[in-house]
């Protein structure tokens, strides 16, 4: 295509370049015939005219010819009907003959009318035409070889583009929601890049909305299924080991068991429901921040509904301000639940709780206190699938879990209400940092293990509160 463009544009000007140079030749051919004219209205002396027709002839490839002066007219060319038409018509006029074209000039001697011819072979004609067809050859050739170049160019980075949205397209079909594109290329190839972006950035969008959705109906299960639970466990016994009983009761405690244990079941699905959604979630969003008072007032306005119907005595300290935290949301959410969970599973209808949140020494501390029995074994209770209460333990797994994600920890205290004190430590990403010297490290740790073996315990004396 490159090349038919570039002929087309050539091939016309070398014609035109034709042109100017034959026109140019007729043009020095009249100079020429001039001079001999000139010399014919000054006199007809064949000596003179001889002079001029040397003259005239210097440095051209013919000599002019003068017909009707008796002069040898051998030389000449034209066609009689030639000559006797430039004589009618007493103008110049340019034929063709025989090996190129013949320019004649009439003159009028008196009574007579002499025509000088001046021959112009094809060689004459076309002086400096081949030369100009090289340049023009060359300069196409040129042409041809840029045009070639840039249509590689542009190829090669439509194929780029091209080749760049298929990938992309492969791995959104893969599932690899976060791939994107780089618009580049010719202008369709990069819209189409832009609407595959967005095309991708709304796909991701929905699938985090049907998740978060799927994690966060899960997380209201919660509350009413606690409400069942607490329901189950205030029926009576379903033991039907001891004494006996008729069919009919038989069947009704059967039926509790039934209920009870359908219901640890569903417990156990929407816990693994919530870790699995937010997991996903948390892995595609990476890094986050949350409010902590913010999550800590949403969960409790779920909880204290419970908390009436049990006629539980509860506060919440601290939550006031903004409090951020280097955690999702979501996962602090579901830690929250966790905890305050244990608080209604394993204390009776009636306890009092408390949540405070605070900040202190670089930390944001979530503290959840009840007055229940308390928690015998702390450091039995935060191992994974042991609990006092013969559960998984579970709960404090997940807030233990949310704790290490924000580089913080959780430890499990005596309440001053009197129960267990489950602390949740979080890194505060605005607290500024320590300059702590070693001589000052050594102290405190000296100072710790003093406090610690001076009160018996197994569990940390310092936690934080929100005095």
């Amino acid at each position: 295509m490159c090349s038919l463009v570039a002929l087309a544009f050539l091939i016309p000007l070398g014609l035109s370049l034709r042109e100017q140079s034959r026109d140019e030749a007729i043009a020095d051919a009249a100079r020429r015939s001039a001079l001999v004219t000139g010399a014919l209205a000054v006199s007809t002396d064949p000596v003179v005219v001889e002079r001029a027709v040397v003259a005239s002839a210097e440095g051209a490839p013919t000599r002019p010819v003068v017909h009707g002066l008796g002069l040898d007219e051998s030389a000449g060319r034209a066609s009689g009907g030639d000559l006797e038409r430039a004589r009618s018509e007493r103008q110049s006029v340019v034929v063709d003959v025989d090996g190129g074209v013949a320019r004649l000039d009439p003159v009028v001697l008196g009574d007579r009318t002499a025509v000088v011819e001046v021959f112009l072979p094809e060689s004459a004609l076309g002086e400096g035409a081949g030369g100009t067809w090289l340049l023009l050859f060359a300069v196409g050739a040129a042409m041809v070889g840029a045009a070639v170049l840039v249509v590689d160019r542009v190829a090669a980075r439509a194929v780029d583009s091209t080749r760049g949205l298929v990938k992309a397209a492969l791995s959104i079909g893969d599932g690899d929601l976060g791939v994107r594109v780089e618009p580049t290329g010719p202008r369709e190839l990069a819209e189409a890049g832009y609407a595959f972006n967005r095309m991708a950035d709304r796909l991701d969008a929905a699938r985090t909305d049907e998740r978060e959705l799927v994690a966060d109906l899960s997380h209201r299960l919660r509350t009413p299924l606690t409400v069942l639970r607490l329901d189950a466990e205030a029926l009576e016994s379903d033991d039907t080991s001891v004494g006996s009983f008729s069919q009919a009761e038989l069947d009704r405690l059967r039926g509790i068991r039934r209920i009870r244990q359908a219901i640890v079941t569903l417990e156990g699905e929407i816990d693994v429901l919530i870790k699995t959604t937010r997991k996903a979630v948390a892995h595609e969003a990476g890094p986050a921040m949350c409010d902590v008072s913010e999550v800590v007032r949403d969960r409790m306005v779920f909880w204290a509904a419970l908390a009436g119907d049990q006629n539980r005595p509860h506060r919440v300290t601290g939550a006031q301000l903004r409090i951020p935290a280097p955690v999702p949301r979501a996962e602090l959410a579901a830690a929250l639940d966790a905890v305050i969970g244990n608080v209604f599973r394993y204390t009776p209808q009636g306890t009092a709780f408390e949540v405070a949140v605070s900040r202190r020494d670089g930390y944001v501390a979530i503290r959840i206190d009840d007055a229940g029995p308390g928690i015998a074994n702390p450091d039995r209770a935060l191992r994974r699938g042991a609990s006092d209460q013969g559960s998984t333990g579970l709960g404090l797994d997940i807030a233990k879990r949310v704790a290490l994600q924000a580089n913080g920890s959780v430890s499990i205290d005596r309440a001053r209400l009197g129960g267990a004190s489950v602390v949740m430590l979080l890194a505060d990403p605005e607290a500024t940092p320590r300059q702590v010297s070693r001589f000052g490290l050594v102290g405190r740790m000296a100072r710790d293990a003093r406090d610690t073996k001076a009160s018996g315990r197994r569990w940390p004396r310092q936690r934080p509160t929100d005095d």
